[in-house]
């Protein structure tokens, strides 16, 4: 591993000065997935600046009926938080699907949407990556690319984003808050993470020494929204597709919906086009296809990934149906795999998530 210099930053202005003095430096929260990358030698920052004792830890209520989500606030704080469990269910189900409950213990709300893709290639350094090594090639194309992108690639970079929280917030039209050397902005969620282009090693609109100080979440749509996630194993795994929904339906019309899609794109895909297909329409199964094949249609599978066209589209409709419930109501039960039914606090389904006894704090 590099030599590198470490400070714990003392307040949000000391932690951008740390930082905007070495072009180098990184700034380190949980340290779930940087530690991980300094292990591997595919991050090799010069100085860490720690900013897990920032006083970021807070969820609060804002004026309009929304939340404030700080930075440093724990996964499992969060998807446990009651306020995010009646309101934001699906913030509170990605979370759940994510990781497991010690990482969801350590890692940071801010840490978590700046996290690098989990591609073989990326993490491996004996292999060329544009990623890693921009102007070095994207082997990923050819070589094992079953679970990157199928939507907004480029010829530079195929790979995906890996958060499932980042895929919620998209759904819940988030904002996210930083704070640099030339002051305070707000990015929405949808415009924080970039499609590769011609700068796959980009992976956000963030400039070096600005720091996530919080997300902001507007008062939710509905009560009813939804997270599911298909992997290749039951816990612990990334998605090869999956789908966060917010659903309003009045007289069997879908009034209002927000969909968006994980595990297909460099970063979460918010189908616009399938949610202008839908308002209006009846809330059927058959709506809910179609929308989400209209969405879907611009999708380019590579060699070995082609399934996961139809398996984002089967995620949709299932959710999408879910929400919408027989009569308008949602069903009862827990799912298939595991995931709370639409409309119903998602961490009764997971003992771990109110069990003190397992020292999860909620996850």
């Amino acid at each position: 591993m590099k030599p590198f210099t470490y400070t714990r930053a003392e307040s949000v202005d000391a932690a951008i000065t740390a930082l905007a003095e070495h072009s180098d430096a990184k700034f380190l929260g949980g340290g779930t997935n940087l530690v991980d990358l300094m292990k591997l030698g595919a991050e090799a920052p010069g100085r860490l600046v720690d900013v897990s004792r920032l006083p970021l830890a807070a969820v609060e209520e804002t004026a309009d009926g929304g939340l404030r989500i700080g930075a440093t606030v724990r996964n499992s704080d969060l998807a446990a938080h009651p306020a995010v469990r009646a309101r934001y269910p699906v913030l509170s189900q990605a979370l759940l699907a994510g990781a497991s409950g010690q990482l969801r213990n350590a890692a940071t709300t801010g840490g978590n949407l700046l996290q690098r893709t989990r591609c073989l290639y990326f993490q491996d350094v004996a292999k060329p990556c544009n990623k890693r090594e921009p102007g070095s090639g994207c082997p990923a194309r050819e070589g094992v690319h079953r679970d990157l992108a199928v939507l907004g690639h480029s010829e530079h970079c195929v790979a995906t984003h890996p958060s499932d929280l980042a895929v919620a917030l998209a759904a819940l039209d988030a904002v996210v808050q930083l704070h640099g050397p030339d002051g305070e902005r707000a990015v929405p969620l949808v415009d924080f993470h970039r499609l590769p282009g011609g700068e796959p090693a980009r992976d956000t609109v963030i400039a070096h020494g600005e720091l996530v100080t919080a997300v902001l979440l507007p008062p939710a749509v509905a009560a009813r929204s939804a997270y599911r996630k298909a992997r290749d194993r039951a816990s612990y795994a990334f998605a090869l597709a999956s789908v966060a929904a917010v659903l309003d339906v009045r007289g069997g019309m879908v009034h209002d919906v927000r969909l968006a899609f994980g595990g297909l794109a460099h970063k979460p895909w918010r189908a616009r086009l399938a949610e202008d297909a839908l308002c209006g329409l009846p809330a059927t199964e058959e709506s809910f296809a179609r929308a989400a094949d209209l969405e879907l249609s611009a999708a380019e599978p590579l060699r070995d990934n082609a399934f996961k066209v139809p398996l984002a589209r089967n995620l949709a409709v299932r959710v999408l149906a879910d929400l919408a419930g027989p009569a308008g109501s949602p069903p009862d039960g827990p799912h298939p795999d595991g995931s709370a039914p639409a409309g119903q606090d998602p961490t009764a389904t997971d003992p771990a998530a109110t069990d003190p006894a397992t020292g999860s704090r909620g996850a």
